[in-house]
Parts: structure tokens; sequence; C-alpha cells
């Protein structure tokens, strides 16, 4: 019964994977990429240095340092970025070192009076705002580890108080998961500290990581270059910051008070703060907040120094870029003419009642462009990939805005995505209807093409004159077609390496300079470690039955038929469970009139189980664990359950 565990639940276990040799050091740029990452100088206004005056405005302490955790692990190394200096490489595209530079001006900083923020110390940013008896603590940043060294920082130069509130300005992880570094939940119990969320946080903040967590988090390693060593020839940063904590841990309390109306208007510790709902933007749960006594402007993650994702490359729901805009308009319209201060939760703040106007108009311009334009061309008959070759770009006032650049997001991929969210994942061509997998389209090409030696040879022309996107397509069929031709593994990590470092997109780059090292040093053996369990606690039954469900071979299991009622008895819950047809399904509240299994036990119990801390079988022993009926059959049903592989293969069969 060892298998009965969440045990690649994304956000409760922090997989992290392991090579018994560091990564190997990446190849040059080409003459190709030298040239073609050179003609981005002429592109873009590179004389233009306000941002980086902006980023370093107000800094109190820079951050160059290390943290560590409890075992003396790194959990952040910013010196790891130390090669951040002078002009670009050949191997990174100028317009990305930019970014990458400006998210390296790290430490605390003074926003305005009373308002602070620790930067450069974990992917977000934490804000700290001093209220009348105590502090105000916005988003703290994505493990313990780093949460707590950041208020360590204040607090070596600010005095003393006591954390009287925590919100979260939205349910994603890089925004709640340091909340143990900063306050006690038995303060929230007592009611020392208040927790403020928007609507629906708790729920998505867990639910998210969980269906499709195991293959979100895999994703995520290639999105912010988690194996990638730091260095010009690898990791430079994910866009949004410089990236993701290692051995850190990740934890979650409950919030106390939620925003729920459209608009609301609190005061919290002497300050007054109005929260502005923007579901659906972002995040599904997510909040601006103006303080208007200081005149200051949080845009939580609506609006940031780049153009954001309508659609994560690890993977999410897409997002509604048409409502993403519908808010930052509405921001602009109630807050632009008072505002003079605008800041969010990544990249640095924006000063001025004018620049703020024209900052929120162009980014709701940006993600209105995105949802119109590919409507536009959708109804004109186009296909996704048809759409991101016409849209190549912005219009230019917006292209040639530093803050509408492809660094997290990027036009290309967000247009798909528009795509996809109105008419799903067929362009209507009926040749595209039911594809052959890729295995065996890639043996019928490379036969087609007169064998491997001829996609070879074809690749490496296309290689040589620089035409490395058709490489890449030729040799991903060679590749899934033969996966051990080293040749054809060796020549597609170098061409995917060479579109990595031209790309302007940090997450681009990560993921194809991701391909490239798992091409040549194959994929890594997982390693599991539980840093989350307050992820796990806030499952809630559903949550858990949903998770069960997704994990039952539906074949293998097709002929089973099982009725269970459970009961959780610390909750007063009831539940009646189905499987039928290889399918489980349950109803809360609900008992069936006849049972095949009758099972009781409290949740958290079965928390400590999905931690690893003890087991079902020795609980069921025991009697912690109440079983009348067929307890075999409920055995061989939760030993039997697919284990997620962690490390699945992306680049090869």
């Amino acid at each position: 019964m060892s298998r009965f565990r969440l045990s690649a639940l994304a956000l409760a276990l922090l997989v992290s994977a392991a090579h018994a040799e560091p990564p190997a050091a990446g190849k040059p740029a080409t003459e190709t990429t030298r040239e073609r990452n050179q003609a981005w100088l002429q592109r873009l206004p590179f004389d233009d240095r306000a941002d980086f005056d902006d980023a370093r405005r107000g800094l109190i302490e820079p951050f160059t340092g290390v943290i560590e955790n409890a075992d003396g692990k790194p959990v952040w190394n910013r010196m790891a970025y130390n090669f951040l200096d002078g002009n670009a490489p050949a191997s990174v595209n100028p317009s990305l070192w930019r970014i990458a530079q400006l998210n390296n001006i790290a430490g605390l900083f003074e926003v305005r009076e009373r308002v602070y923020q620790v930067r450069g110390m974990d992917l977000s940013n934490m804000t700290i705002i001093e209220g009348d008896s105590g502090l105000i603590i916005i988003d703290p940043l994505i493990s313990t580890e780093t949460a707590r060294a950041g208020l360590e920082l204040y607090y070596k130069h600010r005095p003393r108080k006591p954390v009287v509130a925590l919100i979260y300005s939205h349910s994603h992880v890089d925004h709640f998961g340091g909340v143990r570094g900063v306050i006690d939940e038995a303060d929230v119990k007592a009611g020392k500290v208040a927790v403020i969320a928007p609507e629906g946080f708790y729920e998505h903040a867990v639910s998210e990581n969980v269906l499709a967590g195991p293959a979100m988090m895999r994703r995520a390693q290639y999105m912010y270059g988690a194996l990638l060593p730091r260095g010009e020839r690898g990791q430079v940063d994910s866009g949004l910051g410089k990236g993701t904590p290692t051995n850190a841990t990740v934890t979650l309390i409950a919030p106390t008070q939620l925003i729920a109306e459209p608009l609301e208007s609190h005061v919290v510790d002497g300050v007054k703060i109005e929260f502005q709902l923007t579901p659906g933007t972002e995040a599904p749960a997510e909040m601006n907040m103006y303080f208007p006594q200081f005149k200051t402007l949080c845009m939580a993650e609506n609006a940031t120094h780049t153009q954001h994702n309508v659609l994560t490359l690890r993977g999410a729901l897409v997002r509604d870029a048409k409502i993403w805009a519908h808010y930052l308009d509405d921001a602009l319209v109630r807050y632009g003419d008072e505002a003079e201060v605008l800041f969010a939760q990544h990249h640095w703040p924006t000063w001025g009642g004018g620049k703020i106007r024209d900052y929120l108009a162009d980014q709701r311009d940006m993600y209105a462009f995105l949802d119109s334009q590919t409507l536009r061309l959708i109804n004109q008959g186009l296909t996704p990939t048809e759409i991101a070759a016409k849209l190549e770009s912005l219009p230019p006032r917006l292209a040639n805005k530093w803050y509408s650049r492809d660094y997290y997001g990027s036009l290309s991929h967000n247009v798909r995505a528009v795509y996809q969210r109105y008419m799903g994942f067929y362009d209507g061509n009926p040749a595209n209807l039911d594809p052959l997998p890729p295995e065996d389209a890639g043996r019928r090409y490379v036969a087609a093409m007169g064998g491997a030696d001829a996609v070879l040879k074809t690749a490496r022309q296309a290689f040589a004159d620089g035409d490395y996107r058709w490489a890449a397509q030729l040799l991903n069929h060679l590749v899934f077609a033969e996966p051990d031709n080293a040749a054809a593994r060796e020549l597609q990590a170098d061409t995917l390496e060479q579109l990595g470092y031209q790309s302007e997109n940090a997450t681009w780059r990560n993921v194809y300079l991701s391909g490239a090292h798992e091409l040549r040093q194959g994929v890594a053996e997982a390693r599991a470690r539980n840093g989350a369990p307050d992820m796990v606690r806030a499952l809630t039954p559903s949550m858990f039955f949903d998770y069960l469900a997704v994990r039952i071979d539906a074949m293998k299991a097709a002929q089973e038929d099982l009725r269970i009622n459970w009961r959780f008895t610390d909750l007063g819950e009831e539940y009646a469970l189905t499987l039928r047809n290889g399918v489980l399904t349950h109803r809360k509240g609900s008992r069936h009139a006849e049972a095949d299994v009758d099972l009781s036990m409290t949740k958290a119990l079965l928390d400590r189980i999905a931690l690893k801390e003890t087991g079902f079988l020795k609980e069921a022993t025991v009697g912690d664990i109440e079983i009348e009926g067929g307890r075999l059959k409920l055995l061989k049903l939760l030993g039997g359950l697919d284990e997620a592989n962690p490390q699945f293969n992306l680049v090869t069969p």
C-alpha cells in the first residue's frame, strides 16, 4: 500500500532532478546567431536607460548573497548571476540580456514613504506597507526561506514592528508559498494577523496543481531552466524575475477575510485599501489594490514590464485576454488620474501620473490586440500557426515599449492561446483531425525522405544555412523515428541551442536550452522531497477523490464495480464513491443504500497518509481506519493506482 499517496502533487512534492555529472557547458553561438542577435541593437531603443534608473530608485541595501535552508542547502543564490555585466554576449539576445540585467538589481527598496519592496530575492516581489502599529505584507514570495530573509533585510533598516496583516494578491505559488516565513499561524488563529485574499483564492491555489500537477511541473523545469547552469550559455533569466528557488519550503495559510465584491474598501491598521477584483485575468482569483493616502496603485501581476502569458508554457487554463484588457482599462479610469506611483508584484515600479496612464493604456491595448486581431484572422480562416506567422509584431508604438516585449509571454504563443480559447485544438483541416503520433509520423517521414542519412544531410545543410526552425522540424521526425541515432540527437541539440541563444523570450530560451541539455545528457533521475505539507492538507476531500480518479487506468479497471461510502469523522462529511466502467466518481453529502465498502477515518489521518507519515494498510490494521465489507476490493483499488512520471521524456519518445 506504499503507493497510496499524493506522490506527484506538483507543489506538495518539490521535484528536483539529479545527474551524476553537472550540466555540460553549451556550445558557442554560430556566426548566424551572432549576426541575428547583433541586428537587435538596431531594432529597439537600447540607448533608453530610464528603466535602469527606475529599477535602482529607492535602493536601501542591495542583495548579492546566498539564502540557505535549515539543512544548509542553497535555496537562492544571487551570486550565480554575477556574469550579467557589460554588453550582451553572442549567445544571448540583447533584449533578453537587458531585462536579465534589470531583474538582477536586487535588494530592499523604498517605493515611497511607508511603502517598501524586497526584489530579486525570488521570482516575485514582496511588498511591505507600514501601518499605524504594524506591517502589512503583500505576497510573501515562493518559499519560507526567501520570505524570512527578505523580512529580515527590511528589519535591518526599519523598526521591528509586528506583521498585522498579510495580503495574497492572487492564487499562484510565487505569491503565497513563503507565508510561514513571515507570519505564525497561531497568531492568525488568535486574531493577531489578518490574512486577506480574493474570493476563490484558496481553492484555485490548490486545485491548479492537483489534476495535471505532475505534467505541469515537468514542463516548468523547461520553462524556468531549472536543469540549466546559470551563465551566458545557460539560464540567464525567467522574464518575470531571475528564476525559482531550489531546496525550498512551500507553505500556505488559509485566508481569514475574502474580498468578494468587485470593489471593496477596508481600513487595515490605519491604511485605507480599495480592492479591485480582476477574476480571469493573469490568475483565476486576483485583485489590484489602491492606497489613496499614498496615491499608490498595486497592479498585482496584471501589469508588469513584459507581455505576460495568455497560456504559460508549463500549461494551465487559457486566460482571457479580452477581460484582462477590460480590467486594465477599469484601473486606468478609476485610478489613472490619482495614482503617483504604480508597482506590481514583479519588476520595478513606475512613477508619475503621465507615465502610469501611458503604461496602463499600453498594457490594455496589448492584451486587446491579442484578442481582437487573433479573432479577426480566425474569421478569415487562418489557423493558429498561420496567425502566429501573420502577426509578427505588435503595432509599432507598442512594439517599441520595453514593457510590451516578449520576455515572459510572447506574441507567437499568445495568439495561438487565444485561438485555443475560442476554437479549441482543431484547425478545421480534416488532414489534422486525426494525425499520427510522433513516432509513427517520424518513421514515415524519414522513409519518405530517403532514410536517416538523407534526413541528416538535409538537416545539416539547413543548420549550415542558419535555417534552424526547419532543421529542428526535420530532426524532430528523425529523433522520434530513431531515438538512438546519436548524430541526429546531437545535431538537434545544436539546433535547439542556437534557437535558444536567439530568443528574446526568457522562457523560450530556457525551453530550447533544456531540450538541448536532455538530448545530450538524457533525462535526469527524479528526486522527490515532501516540501509543501500545507498544500496536501489544503486538499478538500473532493479534490482528493478527483486526484484518485485520474490515477485509475480505466481499461484495467473496466470490469470492476465498486461502491464505497467514505466518512470523515472529524469533518462530519460523507461521500459516496462509485467505480464503474473504469471511472471513479463521487458525491458529497451522500451515501449508497447498498455499499460494497464502508470506510471511516479522519481527514487529518488521510493527510498523514498522503504525506507518507504513515501508511493506509498500517492504519487499517491498528483500527484508525474502519473498513466494513469488501476490504480486499478496496485494497486492490488503492494498490493499483498509477504513479505519475515526474521526469517523462519531452524531446525524445
